[in-house]
């Protein structure tokens, strides 16, 4: 009887096995299902602890919902991004193509899987915007926001970032961003994107509108943004 308990333990875990290869599933996956339900178990519990400290240490940062905050620097809004969008941008920090030393520290540290993780929980947050742009220069912003600066040449930003502009896979999310923040990279654009020019990458699109927006056009734009939800 012991035997044939064993056989059988062996089959199940080989079978689950190939499925799981044929299925593609991540490793952990395949790990737990071949593991037993107790090991499963603590398997799983243990990367959720894992997400959950990751976050921790985001909040400190960027506010317990993700919303951002105002701080001696502007620390962005993470809450609603696109995932693949946040996903490319930790690579980017990672890789020098985007320069900021804290968040380079933070994303070299991150494996693939602990990535994917966190920027789908913050897909999932949509706390109200924090606003703070001038209410003087929402109407401005909101105009080139839908319908851009034809006289200049400047394409609609709705064009890409949508018309609520909740971005698109890897188009971000803008809405609700902090004013100051989207003022600061809209006016450094250059200085903080595609460091590395040989690989190339969505930032590519923003760099001309970016040095063709004047300094009231960027701070009409992120007046607009900073309420959106």
């Amino acid at each position: 009887m012991d035997a044939e308990i064993t056989r059988l333990k062996r089959h199940r875990s080989s079978a689950a096995f190939r499925w799981a290869q044929g299925s593609m599933l991540p490793a952990i996956i395949i790990a737990a299902l071949c593991a037993g339900p107790d090991r499963a178990g603590a398997m799983e519990r243990g990367a959720r602890g894992d997400v959950q400290a990751k976050l921790g240490y985001c909040m400190d940062c960027h506010g317990l919902s993700a919303e951002g905050y105002h701080g001696y620097y502007p620390i962005p809004r993470l809450a609603g991004q696109q995932p693949e969008y946040l996903e490319n941008q930790l690579r980017a920090f990672a890789e020098h193509r985007r320069t900021n030393n804290i968040m380079f520290n933070v994303a070299h540290s991150l494996s693939p899987s602990m990535v994917a993780s966190l920027a789908a929980h913050f897909k999932g947050l949509n706390p109200g915007p924090i606003g703070g742009g001038p209410h003087d220069r929402v109407g401005q912003g909101r105009a080139i926001f839908q319908d851009g600066v034809p006289d200049s040449n400047i394409a609609a930003c709705s064009a890409c970032h949508g018309p609520e502009a909740t971005g698109y896979g890897e188009i971000p999310r803008l809405a609700g961003q902090l004013y100051p923040y989207l003022i600061n990279k809209l006016t450094n654009w250059d200085k903080e994107r595609g460091q590395i020019r040989s690989r190339p990458d969505t930032s590519a699109i923003m760099s001309p509108i970016a040095h063709s927006l004047n300094r009231s056009q960027i701070e009409a734009v992120a007046a607009y943004l900073s309420y959106q939800r």
